[in-house]
């Protein structure tokens, strides 16, 4: 399985937020400097000393330095690091045995807002999820908004991009996952699987879903049960729905 490794080592990005920072410097990315607004006093000591105790440049900057660089939401805190690395697809699909667990991964589908693909990664690292599989083209990728927006999550889980995820659910297949389409509308719930088995979960794009090919290539599709007027959910909703019910199953069947 081809997967793609678009980044190089040397390359540098900015990440932004108390915890996508605080979570970067703890994951072990190499981080080259901290900015920290000379007006922020409350919840620094801690971060403060982790900065300092592992020797990274922290810098003062002043309230124009950070708005006129990030979006909102920056909490007057940025780190200059090294880029994020994308995981080898196949590499990451040995995860589990290593663990003696049983596989849960996700595949997105071109889910294109990075502020719901950092969203989706926060609710697969809280649900235990081995690892998430996007693609190259048409996919929101780790950029500074998706690990803004995943609270620092986008740090440890593995996400493997890939040229094309139908050839990535094939090769899942073939290692026994059940490939579960998510699916506005279907008879058939998140809740009425057997979900205590290999798995990987496939996830569509806002508004349009699973595309006609990768649907028709899924094992089984499933809805997120719905009860109100509203007949979808965001993309990141539905998938820590379906997320935590892959939890509450195999937590009621051990």
């Amino acid at each position: 399985m081809k997967t793609v490794h678009g980044r190089s080592r040397t390359r540098e990005e900015w990440v932004y937020g108390l915890n996508p920072v605080l979570e970067a410097i703890k994951s072990g990315r190499q981080v080259k400097s901290v900015f920290l607004s000379s007006s922020r006093r409350e919840g620094i000591e801690g971060i403060e000393r982790e900065i300092l105790s592992r020797g990274i440049a922290l810098k003062k900057a002043d309230q124009y330095f950070f708005d006129s660089r990030f979006p909102k939401g920056h909490q007057g805190i940025a780190a200059v690091v090294a880029q994020r690395e994308y995981a080898d697809f196949d590499e990451m699909l040995d995860i589990p045995s290593t663990k003696n667990e049983l596989p849960f991964f996700l595949v997105l589908d071109c889910v294109e807002d990075p502020r719901n693909f950092g969203a989706v990664l926060r609710a697969a690292d809280a649900g235990g999820v081995h690892g998430v599989v996007i693609q190259s083209h048409r996919s929101a990728t780790l950029v500074p908004e998706a690990i803004k927006a995943s609270a620092g999550a986008a740090e440890h889980i593995p996400v493997a991009m890939v040229s094309n995820i139908k050839h990535a659910m094939k090769s899942m297949r073939e290692m026994g996952l059940l490939i579960v389409g998510a699916e506005a509308g279907m008879d058939r719930t998140i809740w009425d699987l057997d979900l205590v088995v290999p798995l990987a979960l496939v996830i569509g794009s806002e508004g349009k879903g699973l595309r006609k090919t990768v649907r028709e290539d899924c094992d089984t599709l499933a809805s997120v049960p719905m009860r109100g007027k509203v007949g979808s959910l965001n993309v990141s909703v539905a998938a820590g729905i379906m997320i935590y019910e892959v939890i509450h199953q195999r937590i009621r069947g051990k």
